[in-house]
Parts: structure tokens; sequence; C-alpha cells
């Protein structure tokens, strides 16, 4: 049996090898080892620095506690590797961010700040690089599926769900997952997108920034906002104006595990297919495992590995394959390492 300092060893080595180049014309950095058309995970030191101190429950031994499980369960065999890109620039940000709100953030440290929000997302040393850094390697992900290198991603650290276009919340800065979804209209002329969000917290920043927007196809199984942060995602939020419909909120009750989750589901599936999008993206957060600290759920893994595998399929029939997979929250360590391997092995098989 590995013992923990094996795994920490093996995780090492993981993230110090280098592999065939993905995407040399992009990024040296960047290397991937799988078969042309698979999954590449996107880790690294980098950015694992997305993280806060002190105790707070997303700090920055997330990654690792993911990283160590994956590779005991050798599915660090079966997926390529993107390693963190450098941080997004401004203009990259402001796709979806206000500039306001991107200088705030640039000089909160040199301003003495010790929140960016009302309470919940602390400023801590380098917290811009770091949040730009899960933006980057955002954007270096998309770059490569848009490119054909790969069809899928997964980045632990990412899917910051919260973050609003002129502020951060819930221990969101920058919301990569918004940017993304401007880079694939602004940049790539892709403008038919499907956002699917299963973390334990509804994902507002998402949500409300492209709440009026029909192209942005939503669909969102959460715990019911009444007694969950941030206290959003009613069922009859669907969508404003000419969106009317796209916005699919499934809250659950306070104990739902696989059964309740399972049998919504299907709701999913059909509203996905109903608008065939042509690019999915999906935040897998963790944090609806029984157990986590900050949320009352009661699913298991076998959640997370069901919506994966659900979503490959639905990605090969609407988008060619193309599918992008953000942590998002979780803040049991042995929860989210479960989750997400589970995410991994559905996207990289």
């Amino acid at each position: 049996m590995d013992t923990p300092s094996d795994l920490r060893g093996a995780r090492r080595r993981w993230l110090a090898s280098v592999g065939v180049g993905l995407a040399a014309a992009a990024s040296p950095r960047a290397s991937f080892a799988a078969p042309r058309g698979g999954c590449a995970l996107i880790a690294g030191d980098a950015l694992a620095r997305y993280g806060f101190r002190d105790g707070h429950p997303l700090g920055m031994d997330r990654q690792g506690a993911f990283l160590d499980e994956m590779v005991r369960r050798g599915l660090d065999r079966t997926v390529g590797r993107i390693d963190p890109a450098p941080p997004a620039s401004r203009d990259v940000l402001e796709r979806f961010h206000t500039a306001a709100f991107v200088r705030f953030v640039e000089g909160a440290e040199a301003a003495g700040l010790e929140l960016l929000d009302d309470g919940n997302t602390p400023v801590f040393p380098g917290v811009h690089q770091a949040s730009a850094t899960v933006v980057g390697s955002a954007i270096a992900g998309l770059d490569a599926i848009v490119a054909g290198r790969c069809a899928r991603t997964f980045q632990p650290v990412g899917g910051l769900h919260h973050a609003r276009r002129d502020r951060a919340a819930g221990f969101c800065v920058y919301n990569d997952v918004g940017v993304v979804i401007e880079t694939l209209r602004r940049v790539h002329g892709i403008r038919r997108v499907a956002y699917i969000d299963i973390d334990v917290h509804h994902g507002d920043g998402v949500f409300y920034a492209f709440e009026d927007d029909p192209d942005l196809i939503v669909a969102d199984v959460h715990e019911d906002g009444r007694v969950r942060y941030p206290g959003t995602g009613d069922a009859d939020e669907t969508g404003l104006g000419a969106a009317a419909g796209t916005k699919l909120n499934v809250p659950l009750p306070s104990g739902a595990g696989d059964a309740e989750f399972l049998a919504a589901w299907g709701r999913v599936e059909r509203h996905l297919d109903r608008f065939a999008p042509e690019f999915f993206l999906f935040q897998s957060g963790a944090d609806g495992l029984d157990g986590d600290p900050l949320a009352s759920l009661r699913y298991t893994p076998a959640v997370h590995a069901h919506a994966a595998a659900r979503l490959r399929v639905l990605a090969d029939r609407h988008a060619g394959g193309r599918l992008m997979a953000f942590g998002g929250g979780g803040y049991d360590r042995g929860n989210l390492a479960a989750a997400w391997c589970e995410v991994l092995a559905a996207l990289g098989r």
C-alpha cells in the first residue's frame, strides 16, 4: 500500500515531468502525452497558489490532495497535461470583468486591504497573480481544445463561479468561466455554450452575468438557496427576455443524496439536448458530498462519475466532444479527491 509520503513523491514527479509538446506553438510550458482528441489535466504549482491562509476552507492544499489520489489510482497515465499558463492580461480579464474591478484587485495588497468582499474572500500575498493564473490557465485549455490538440480538459483549481463582473464573492476573485465564455464568443466565434454546475452553491456569478443571454444555456443543480449561500437559484429563475427558458435551476433540499440528484439529472439532459450547445463547460464542485463542512447534501462520488460521463456523451453528440471541466468548490479533502478523480476518469478513459 502506498504511504502518504510515497504519494507526495509521485505527485512531485508528475508535476516535474515534461511530456510530448501539446501546444508548442502557443506555450513552451504545455505538454501532452495522451492520444489526440483525449483529455488534458491543467494543474501545477502556480495554480496551487490560489488558496487562502490561516485555516480558510479553500486552502492551498486542495490541488495536492486531488493529485495524490489521482496518482494512487493511476489516472495520471490516462490523460495528458497542460501546465499552468502565465497570468491573464488585463485585456483578457476585462473580457468579463470591469476595468475598475481589475485595478482594485491589482492594488489590494498595496492598499493594505484585508478583504476583497464583505467577508468571504481575503486578500493574500500575490492575490492578483494567483487569480489571474487561474484565468490564464483556463484560456490555455480553451485554446488547446479549439485548436484540436485535445477534446476535453479538467482544471481542478478553477470554476470560480461566484465572482461577479464588478466584484469578488464567495472565495472567488476572477471568474475564469465567465472569461472563457466571453472568449468563446469574441475570439473563436462560438456562441451557443452550455454551462452545467453541480457545486452545492448556486453559480450566481455566471448565471446573472448571462441571465438575459439566450445563447448561454445553464443547468445548475444545487442546495436550496433558502438555506445555502448565495441564496439564489430558485426554480422559477429561467432567464430574462429573449433568454427565458434557456436557464434551468434545480434546487435540492438539505439532506438530498444520489437518488435525488439522479432523479433531477434527466431534466438536465433534456434541457441540454433541446438547445444543442456548441461547447460544454462543467463546474464539478465537490462540496455536495456527504460530510462537507460548508453544506448539507449527501452525495457520493457516484454523482460526479455519472454527470461527467453523461456530459461527455452530450458533448460528443452536440459539440464535437468539446468540454472543459473545472473543480469548483469542495472543502473536505478526501471528498474532493474522490469526486474529482471520478470526473477525470470519466473524461480521460
